[in-house]
């Protein structure tokens, strides 16, 4: 038999994988709850926004469901149909990975921008935040008006590997996974909150205050990832 090609795994997929097999063996039972989040974390010795990324992406396959509040339960198995497309590149970046990712990156690339922004960067970024607060103010989740307001950061940091990168983040935003963890734990609420902190992070910026700037980024950023890592309880229903 010829060899295959070895592809690395994602961590999360490794889990999900893990857990799946345990569900067609039987070791989890259709319509039982699932261990814990934390105790499953504690099992297979990794972290729990590593777990949380493997759940939801076996949600989304419809292999578990979700009940806000009461647990996590195995759904009766249908067919696997063959992907049409693979899921690469950053389409396969685990979410809470992404956070952990752009607190450390784009902190730095709001101090880069405090230096360098010029008058019309930063009427960019302000008519970005301004679209936020439309879509808002519209009852809708402003992920367009938030990703221009990061995206003229970067534009505005002058340095074209770091503008590329944080394209990179927002191609996996719009991925599965973010936007159904987004499901869960995007509300009015969160985005109110965010708004307070994307125009902090604009007035560090416009005062060209980059030690400012960079605080303010990584406030956000760890807020964000706070909020994606709330507890299930929490979480709304869909």
């Amino acid at each position: 038999m010829p060899l295959k090609i070895v592809e690395p795994q994602r961590l999360y997929r490794q889990i999900a994988e893990q857990l799946r097999s345990l569900i067609s063996k039987g070791e989890f039972a259709v319509g039982s709850r699932l261990p814990a989040e934390r105790d499953l974390a504690k099992q297979l010795g990794v972290s729990r926004p590593s777990v949380r990324e493997a759940l939801i992406a076996l949600e989304v396959e419809h292999v578990i469901e979700v009940r806000s509040g009461s647990g996590i339960y195995v759904l009766k198995p249908k067919p696997r149909q063959p992907s049409r497309k693979k899921i690469s590149g950053a389409a396969e970046w685990g979410p809470l990975e992404v956070m952990r990712a752009r607190e450390l990156v784009e902190s730095e690339v709001a101090a880069l921008a405090a230096h360098n922004a010029k008058k019309a960067d930063l009427q960019l970024i302000d008519c970005a935040l301004q679209q936020m607060r439309d879509e808002v103010v519209k009852g809708r989740i402003p992920r367009d008006g938030d990703e221009a307001f990061h995206n003229a950061i970067a534009q505005a940091c002058g340095n074209e590997v770091l503008r590329d990168t944080i394209c990179g983040y927002w191609q996996a935003r719009r991925g599965t996974l973010f936007e159904r963890l987004g499901d869960y734990f995007e509300d009015q609420t969160s985005w109110d909150a965010a708004l307070i902190e994307h125009a902090q992070v604009l007035e560090a910026i416009r005062a060209h205050d980059a030690g400012a700037a960079r605080s303010a980024m990584q406030r956000h950023l760890k807020k964000a990832h706070t909020r994606y890592s709330a507890s299930w309880r929490r979480a709304k229903t869909s």
